[in-house]
């Protein structure tokens, strides 16, 4: 499976009570696949899959499948603590016709490299599909290093990794070492160096609601190689990348930035709380002033 372009790992819309919005998740997926993304990916950490039961992230990937049919890849989460749970989202997600996988480290265990590897191993045998590999060690503890990617890479499932450690150096060193594990961009903020150094693909949770601009940049850098251009959009989309990792907001805010495109988000799930009024008028004007500025550019060729 090749990852080319834009994948959108999707919120999920909830009701005023925290209940999941089915007909608003539906609106999601079809909003997102008119406005030309690539994949959407369901069961991430921008989805709040750790704030799901296991029947409600069923249904999830069950429902997508059957909104998407065959319209665009569906790529699947995995992500839990325990190796068993994976595991039967792995199955689930190949009963449910999901294209791939996402696979995490298992947060707070802090496995070995060798016990991380064996985790992964694990899913792909549940499954049997592509898997794009999440590498965020900020999050889950540990790093998918060396050791990790030999082991895993002798599975030919293994075919991308999403690069979230925010080390420039990891990117050199993926690009350079593991040229047949597909690169794609997890760190926003570093997207042009993605792209510069092979990347031709870019998971961003932005892109649920922002979407034309963040494939604005993918055509740029990806598709024309026209990097003076690229590094022109990407000087505009830096304030909104700033905004969204501010003070561990970043659900929240992106869910705000569907809202604000009249887009259903509803409310995150506790232990998360909705951005405030100041919050919330920080974002609108960096949107603002991206949208008119990557306009500007694009209308200039």
């Amino acid at each position: 499976m090749k990852f080319e372009g834009i994948y959108t790992p999707i919120i999920t819309p909830h009701g005023p009570n925290g209940e999941i919005d089915r007909d608003g998740f539906t609106t999601m997926i079809e909003t997102l696949i008119d406005a030309g993304v690539h994949g959407i990916i369901v069961g991430g950490s921008t989805g709040e899959y750790y704030a799901q039961t296991m029947d409600e992230r069923h249904e999830l990937m069950g429902h997508a499948k059957k909104v998407i049919d065959d319209r665009v890849p569906l790529i699947v989460g995995t992500g839990a603590t325990r190796t068993e749970e994976s595991v039967e989202y792995a199955a689930m997600a190949k009963a449910a016709g999901a294209d791939a996988l996402l696979v995490t480290s298992p947060p707070y265990a802090v496995p070995t490299e060798r016990e991380n590897a064996l985790h992964a191993l694990a899913i792909d045998r549940a499954a049997d599909l592509p898997i794009l590999l999440y590498n965020y060690p900020g999050r889950m503890g540990v790093n998918m290093g060396d050791e990790y990617l030999d082991r895993v890479g002798r599975s030919k499932n293994f075919v991308a990794i999403k690069e979230s450690s925010g080390d420039i150096n990891r990117v050199h060193l993926l690009a350079r070492d593991y040229p047949h594990i597909q690169l794609s961009c997890g760190m926003d903020d570093q997207a042009l160096e993605f792209f510069a150094w092979g990347a031709r693909s870019w998971v961003c949770a932005g892109s649920n609601f922002l979407p034309a601009e963040h494939m604005a940049l993918y055509r740029a850098c990806a598709v024309e190689g026209d990097f003076t251009k690229g590094r022109r959009i990407m000087s505009a989309m830096m304030p909104l990348m700033r905004v969204l990792e501010q003070g561990g907001k970043f659900v929240q805010s992106v869910k705000h930035g569907c809202e604000m495109d009249g887009l259903p988000a509803g409310p995150p799930r506790a232990p998360l709380r909705p951005l405030n009024k100041d919050d919330k008028r920080q974002l609108e004007q960096v949107v603002r002033t991206l949208k008119t500025t990557i306009a500007k550019i694009e209308a200039e060729g």
